[in-house]
């Protein structure tokens, strides 16, 4: 695969030979690559190198994966940097956690490296798509405000903090209000993943915008059995 834009990917896993496969299989495929075993020093790397994407583990000693997530995710200036968790820990209970962390993917080791770079691909195309139009740029339902050329969401009039995947999935339903979108319709839309991916997935981030909308929860409609729709409010 040739890759015309050279990527930065930040790699951290405590364990070195984690790192070493992936450094080598990341730049074969021409990105540029940083590796950390060292969790501590994670946010200052980030600082400095201003990665496109994390790769994160996250069962690490002093500081986990998921608390280093945060800390990313917190930070104005780094909180829209896509983050893909790696763990061995692969329960239904353990990705949820690491979405609800903030990342936008989780892939359970041992992994297929095929598999990860067609992932990390994707997701590369799609945070960089994000100035091509796509719908009105500025949606209002109530006291709910998203504009995508501010990247910004407002409820009631204040500034509320979305990740990357939270946005496309809440101004995807938005634009669309009244019109049901089917959990598999809102992956290949949102993740731009085929339709065998884990729909839990979209169950955990309409829970995760829905508390950050307050008590404009609502305006996300469950429709048993298929997915969701905004509504008015």
């Amino acid at each position: 695969m040739s890759v015309q834009k050279v990527h930065r990917i930040l790699v951290v896993d405590d364990e070195s030979d984690v790192t070493e496969l992936l450094e080598y299989k990341l730049e074969q495929e021409g990105y540029r690559v940083e590796t950390l075993n060292d969790p501590l020093a994670c946010i200052a790397k980030v600082r400095e190198f201003e990665p496109e994407l994390v790769l994160l583990d996250i069962m690490m000693p002093e500081l986990s994966g998921i608390q280093l997530c945060r800390i990313i995710r917190a930070d104005p200036v780094t909180k829209e940097i896509p983050i893909i968790f790696l763990s061995a820990r692969g329960e239904v209970e353990d990705r949820i956690k690491g979405l609800e962390a903030g990342a936008e993917d989780y892939i359970s080791k041992p992994f297929n490296t095929n598999e990860l770079l067609l992932r990390i691909s994707k997701m590369l195309r799609r945070s960089g798509s994000r100035s091509e139009p796509a719908g009105k740029s500025r949606i209002e339902i109530a006291g709910v405000v998203i504009d995508e050329d501010l990247h910004q969401l407002t409820v009631d009039g204040k500034n509320v903090t979305l990740t990357a995947t939270e946005f496309r999935l809440l101004k995807l339903l938005m634009e669309r209000k009244g019109r049901v979108q089917s959990r598999d319709h809102l992956l290949v839309n949102v993740w731009h993943y085929d339709t065998d991916i884990e729909t839990r997935t979209v169950d955990t981030h309409v829970r995760r915008v829905r508390e950050k909308l307050g008590q404009h929860a609502h305006m996300i409609e469950t429709v048993r059995g298929v997915g969701y729709r905004a509504v008015d409010i």
